[in-house]
């Protein structure tokens, strides 16, 4: 064997490794690596932190928004509003010390006049794929849909549709998921409800399909579970699938409530999602397309998206209580009062579940049916609502703290 040629391909797999390796733990999207709230297995970040220990930095940004960070390399997403400018724009940091690397005007105008006083005109997760991010916004009534380079170029811009609340209105919520070389947008309202896709390069819409006219908020999420890919969503009283390659329905299961807030989880074959309006409940469907309802029960996790691990289910319901049902039966292992309202997330990292509450505090504990352990519990902040990102051994959390000029969000970097 020639080993100059063996030297080489070596050395270009390693690159290639490192590379891959590199992708994997980068946050580029709503829920993460898998989109469903899992860190990189080699993450292990820090678990006790406080104004003054382990935070490498933190930066104050402009105006309001609940998007998560969404991480590509040494960059930061984020998108933001400020209801005084009329205004709607995208950020960008930098991973290294918090500085802004650029900051693009997406919208000056055009914002609704009402909205939920828990949400936000920037509440969508900017999602990534190939050196492109993809930004939702509602302005003037539509569901707008933006392209962008990583140096905050716009690619393309387009209409999804038209998001108008009558009856409630509290704003919009779901994320883009890009999938394929599509990025698919929820907008579920008593008026125009629909699911669409649009070409990530192009901007045009490859398919749409109609949902039913009533109001929800879950973001889209691409599982491949049952032996392909399925295009989950929960709400309007179901838990539904749809081939995400042409928008149509696979199958579609009756939810015991009207509105969901969180993202679907699934194992293995079984899909998982909670809702709390007007009923309450989490209920656990085989997706098999057999529309079997494997088990439900009245607890709900409303805003906060739930976590799966080895065969288990774990929330933390609006009133603040931690659960662990086995995934297949929904036999309750154990529940634990953490306190406190919960509308950020759950995500697992290291073995962990994170979990903050709308004050800003942080609960750490096993991920482990046996019993609840307390890892630890971390005061930082005066409010949470969107979700952390987990890269590089760092947490990247987006919160409220008081300033002399009163409350506004900073994005923290935790870390050693």
């Amino acid at each position: 064997m020639n080993s100059h040629y063996s030297t080489r391909s070596i050395v270009s797999l390693l690159i290639c490794f490192v590379i891959s390796a590199s992708a994997s733990a980068d946050w580029q999207r709503w829920r993460g690596p898998t989109a469903n709230g899992v860190a990189a297995p080699n993450q292990k970040p820090p678990t006790s932190w406080s104004a003054t220990k382990n935070i490498i930095w933190k930066t104050i940004l402009p105006g309001r928004g609940n998007s998560s960070p969404t991480i590509v390399g040494r960059r930061i997403f984020l998108t933001t509003s400020d209801t005084n400018t009329q205004t709607q724009s995208v950020l960008c940091y930098d991973t290294k010390d918090g500085k802004m690397q650029w900051k693009m005007l997406l919208n000056k105008g055009g914002l609704a006049k009402k909205i939920h006083p828990k949400n936000t005109h920037a509440t969508p997760t900017i999602a990534y794929d190939n050196n492109t991010i993809f930004v939702v916004f509602i302005n003037t009534t539509k569901v707008q849909v933006s392209a962008m380079s990583l140096d905050g170029k716009l690619k393309w811009k387009a209409n999804a549709g038209t998001f108008a609340p009558k009856r409630y209105q509290f704003g919009y919520a779901p994320s883009p998921h890009v999938h394929n070389g599509l990025v698919i947008i929820a907008s579920e309202v008593e008026n125009e409800s629909f699911l669409a896709a649009f070409h990530t390069a192009t901007g045009s819409m490859v398919w749409r399909t109609k949902r039913p006219l009533a109001t929800s908020y879950s973001s889209p999420i691409v599982a491949h579970i049952a032996g392909k890919d399925q295009l989950l969503i929960s709400g309007n009283k179901a838990i539904t699938s749809y081939n995400p390659t042409n928008g149509k329905m696979l199958w579609s299961v009756p939810g015991i409530w009207n509105v969901t807030c969180g993202t679907v989880v699934w194992d293995k074959d079984v899909v998982f999602a909670s809702g709390g309006y007007p009923q309450r409940g989490t209920m656990a469907v085989r997706a098999d397309g057999s529309k079997k309802v494997l088990w439900q029960n009245r607890v709900n996790s409303y805003e906060q998206s739930m976590i799966t691990h080895n065969g288990y289910l774990y929330t933390v319901s609006d009133s603040g209580v931690a659960f662990c049902w086995n995934a297949k039966t929904g036999v309750e292992m154990w529940k634990h009062r953490l306190g406190g309202k919960v509308s950020a997330s759950l995500s697992l990292v290291n073995g962990n579940i994170h979990i903050s509450n709308e004050r800003g505090k942080t609960f750490i504990y096993k991920a482990s049916p046996k019993q609840f352990t307390l890892v630890a519990q971390n005061q930082i902040g005066t409010g949470a609502f969107a979700t952390p990102a987990y890269t590089n051994n760092r947490i990247y959390k987006r919160l409220t703290i008081d300033t002399p000029k009163g409350p506004r969000q900073a994005l923290f970097c935790i870390g050693k």
